[in-house]
């Protein structure tokens, strides 16, 4: 019924995440899709558009239109028409709990359900990872405490995954979201960057542009965070893990 890729992070402008970018158009099934860049959370950057536009554009033959949310009055029915008019939809870093409050006011979340229902591809990276899930560990609004330990929040997303997302686990100041986990009764999927999970109805795999990298399952059992490494390159029922 549905198809995600939601990569923990990475730079697309350098070109880091290439073979998922690859994959993610292959997965679309279409030899010139049609791809829509959201660039809500970075402020609709315009480096972060013209960085799409070379990867997704020029590199591998998508035909890209952007949705600028920001600054603009876009009708309604206009947001609809570009969004389930696309074969892949991608979805850029930032602030993810600003996006969603755009998201929500311009009924962007609505229309994302409706894409996934029409097997449209949703993709993304960081905040583009995050809003695909129940919640996610945010830094939108992160400050350092007085340990000098960097304290997250949580972001809702639309929760077409239901469970809870960290990217970036890579990165310093992630290992928070095991302490996170101590009280969430739903499966956290923490993926680092240049790695993604990969969802084809009620399956799972996980790929990777660098083979380094590792996504993980964390489990709360009353208090205590079992954690294992997902290293599924064959799709695999999405039950075993939610």
């Amino acid at each position: 019924m549905g198809k995600i890729v939601a990569i923990g992070g990475g730079e697309l402008r350098l070109k880091e995440t290439m073979p998922i970018d690859k994959y993610i158009v292959e997965f679309s099934e279409n030899s010139t899709p049609k791809l829509l860049f959201i660039p809500t959370a970075s402020g609709d950057s315009r480096g972060y558009i013209n960085s799409i536009n070379k990867v997704y554009g020029e590199h591998l033959g998508c035909e890209v239109d952007t949705l600028l949310l920001v600054e603009n009055n876009i009708p309604q029915n206009e947001i609809e028409r570009k969004i389930l008019s696309s074969n892949i939809i991608y979805v850029g870093g930032g602030d993810t709990v600003k996006m969603m409050e755009i998201w929500r006011s311009n009924k962007i979340d609505k229309y994302l359900k409706k894409a996934y229902e029409n097997n449209i591809v949703l993709s993304g990276l960081s905040a583009g990872s995050i809003c695909w899930f129940l919640k996610g560990h945010s830094d939108s609004n992160t400050y350092t405490n007085r340990d000098g330990i960097l304290n997250y929040t949580q972001a809702t997303g639309i929760g077409l995954i239901p469970a809870i997302h960290c990217p970036h686990y890579n990165e310093k100041g992630r290992e928070a979201f095991d302490n996170m986990m101590k009280t969430e009764k739903i499966s956290g999927i923490a993926i680092e960057n240049n790695c993604a999970m990969v969802i084809k109805d009620d399956m799972y795999k996980i790929i990777k542009s660098n083979n380094n990298r590792k996504a993980y399952l964390l489990k709360n059992d009353n208090g205590n965070v079992n954690k294992s490494e997902l290293n599924t390159i064959e799709f695999s029922p999405l039950a075993t893990i939610l």
